[in-house]
């Protein structure tokens, strides 16, 4: 019986990532950009600029993971912000 040949096996393939969507919006009555994500349950982050809720989102990601049994390694964070305006006519 033969084993599987393992002499032309690639051992440097890269390791491919779980991809993340977060939804931040400015909430103009706080002053706060709000993340959450249906990619992580639990995750609502209010910051008070766009740099610190990315910082406190990579900060909180880990640990919501770990609290529903799933990995962190290997995360692809895509941060989506959206804006409604009405703009009235001319």
């Amino acid at each position: 019986m033969t084993g599987i040949d393992r002499r032309g096996a690639v051992h440097d393939v890269p390791v491919m990532s779980r991809s993340i969507t977060i939804n931040a919006r400015w909430d103009p009555g706080a002053n706060v950009w709000i993340a959450t994500s249906n990619d992580v349950a639990g995750l609502v982050v209010e910051a008070d600029t766009w740099p610190a809720m990315i910082e406190e989102v990579r900060l909180v990601l880990p640990d919501l993971l770990e609290l529903s049994g799933q990995k962190s390694d290997n995360l692809s964070l895509t941060f989506r912000a959206e804006e409604h305006l009405e703009v009235a006519g001319a």
